[in-house]
């Protein structure tokens, strides 16, 4: 039986045999993207060079990725859907293409040297064409010519086949590859067109093929790539024959931790088995994204609204499986011991991890208080209702402002022999989460981060504002993360105190003076102990390849960095300061804009 830490070395190890670099995962929050809250896929953090910059590793990599994705969060608890997860990865930059990436493929999942999967368990399915692509039929060719039978080939339209970065931009079709897991054997003719309940998907090979230039025209890329990615849980759980990753050596630990702590063991009742789920899976994410080397802690925005939501739904389901008072420290502790081998950020982070988790828990569990006392004041009114039912309209208020759950109210208002109209509340609720989604929509919708002109102006600002602020400031101030889109730029750095009216002017002159030099940027590639004895600034916990590039603008500035760059300062513009605040504690942050 294959476990994850092998499933993981095994991918690694394959695609070396091939001529791939290991190269290594990224953090789970995405730098100078603002499209995304989180690295939503392994493809994420190699934007750059799925668009044309030459990664130093080379043409063919391969890695495992970390990921959160919250779009699903409600549906998190039953056996499938996760929201941290692990994505194995492998690309081609311009390299191979259909061919090769099929063929290897389908010698990892079923040759007796590597996964040994049953051939006849796997279906996969190919773009059927439309008014804008034609069927790809290259694709199924090279299935059939590995020895995919044709009834296991199923012909899908754009909505299932078809990745594109955004309406306009790198796209193409890709093929995905599913295992059967219903049971016995599929049947004759049986695919994902078919059956789309008991084939589950594993690998999905996305071949970047076209540029989308309008709504009607798609021109052949020069460069045609290869990115595809394998999730990690899924396919361990059809190599250990198990029907749900919670049944996996993943989640056992936890879960078992968890049924400690409720004195409840896991399979003994199915509505306490889903807050089980729910509880490991949202305490296996928070773990994750606070031990992230760039880890965010619990707030009311971004990144930090997700997290706070995500181990407040941890607490209340743990209060629903009887748990009292602070528990997820423990939890937390054991995902720490089960996945520091892969992420050792995660030991490094532990006691701000725990620390963090614990003070959360507490904040809401005095909010639950709250809660109930308002509770307690609405009840006599309450009471005088012939029919014993509190409005939907009341409940959502408990919610909407003091955060407390429906289902404690439901419970309250069975205690005192009342029903609760949840249709009234289910409809205010609907209405609260249509409003919070189109707001966030932009957010969460994933894709390529911008590249364009504009962006790439400001990200070439960025490093002659943090080579300014280090002669301005001092040696302390060190960049704790960015934000450009393609109106303005936002800099986090280490400084204890509100900037001067004084230093700001100072900084924003030197900036300036550097854009008036017209001073060239530069890319040299070397090994990452080079650049960083050359005097080259590199980001404080990322985690960088053994080459790496360096841009050095003229005299002033040098940095380990992923670009995108102008090539030469001059065409920046005047660069103006609009603002200066703090961030967080002992950390500022600027706004700054190019005139």
């Amino acid at each position: 039986m294959i476990s994850a830490n092998e499933l993981r070395r095994k991918y690694i190890d394959f695609f070396k045999t091939k001529g791939h670099a290991e190269i290594s995962g990224k953090s789970l929050i995405p730098e100078n993207d603002p499209t995304v809250l989180f690295t939503t896929a392994g493809m994420h953090p190699l934007v750059p060079y799925l668009l044309g910059e030459p990664h130093p590793a080379g043409a063919r990599l391969v890695d495992y990725q970390k990921c959160v994705r919250t779009g699903d969060i409600d549906e998190v608890g039953d056996p499938a859907h996760l929201t941290c997860f692990e994505m194995l990865g492998n690309w081609s930059l311009g390299d191979y293409f259909k061919k090769e990436s099929i063929a290897y493929s389908y010698e990892f999942l079923t040759s007796p040297a590597w996964l040994a999967l049953d051939p006849k368990k796997l279906s996969v399915t190919v773009f059927a064409g439309d008014e804008n692509a034609p069927r790809d039929e290259e694709s199924a060719a090279y299935w059939k010519s590995v020895g995919m039978p044709e009834e296991r080939i199923a012909y899908l339209p754009a909505s299932d086949n078809w990745w594109a970065a955004g309406p306009t931009g790198p796209c193409g079709p890709d093929t995905e590859i599913f295992y059967w897991v219903g049971p016995g054997m599929p049947p004759a003719g049986s695919n994902k067109g078919t059956d789309s309940k008991n084939w589950m998907e594993i690998w999905n090979n996305v071949f970047m093929q076209f540029n989308r230039v309008d709504e009607r025209t798609l021109a052949k890329l020069p460069k045609q790539n290869v990115d595809t990615g394998m999730g990690l849980e899924r396919t361990v759980t059809v190599l250990q024959g198990k029907t749900s990753v919670y049944q996996t050596e993943i989640f056992g630990p936890v879960i078992a931790a968890i049924g400690e702590a409720a004195g409840y063991v896991y399979g003994s009742d199915s509505e306490k088995d889903r807050s089980v789920r729910i509880v490991a899976d949202h305490i296996r994410s928070a773990t994750f994204i606070i031990g992230d080397p760039k880890g965010v802690l619990p707030s009311n925005v971004g990144a930090g609204y997700v997290l706070r939501r995500l181990i407040r739904r941890a607490v209340r389901h743990g209060r629903k499986l009887g748990i009292e008072g602070t528990f997820l420290p423990k939890p937390a502790a054991v995902v720490i011991e089960s996945f520091m081998a892969a992420y050792p950020e995660l030991e490094e982070n532990r006691q701000k991890i725990l620390e963090a988790l614990a003070a959360e828990e507490a904040k809401f569990l005095e909010t639950l208080e709250k809660g109930e006392r308002e509770y307690e004041k609405m009840l006599p009114n309450l009471l005088k209702n012939p029919q014993k039912v509190m409005s939907g309209r009341l409940a959502f208020k408990l919610y909407d402002t003091y955060g407390f759950p429906i289902e404690l109210t439901e419970e309250l208002a069975a205690e005192s022999g009342m029903k609760v109209n949840r249709a009234e509340y289910d409809e205010a609720f609907k209405k609260h989460q249509e409003l919070s989604r189109a707001g966030a929509e932009q957010l969460f919708k994933g894709g390529l981060a911008d590249t364009g002109e504009a962006a790439t102006r400001y990200h070439t600002a960025t490093h002659l504002l943090q080579e300014a602020l280090t002669r301005i400031l001092g040696p302390h101030v060190a960049q704790k993360g960015s934000n450009i889109t393609a109106e303005r730029l936002r800099f986090d750095f280490v400084h204890g105190a509100p900037m001067s009216k004084e230093e700001l002017e100072k900084v924003e002159a030197l900036v300036n003076e550097q854009i008036g030099r017209d001073l060239p940027v530069v890319m040299t590639m070397m090994r990452l102990e080079d650049a960083k004895a050359s005097g080259a600034r590199a980001l404080f916990g990322e985690k960088y390849e053994e080459t790496v590039k360096v841009y050095a603008i003229g005299d002033f500035s040098k940095e380990v960095c992923g670009g995108p760059h102008v090539e030469r300062t001059g065409i920046l513009g005047k660069f103006r300061i609009q603002k200066e605040q703090s961030s967080s504690a002992g950390v500022r942050r600027i706004y700054a804009v190019l005139e």
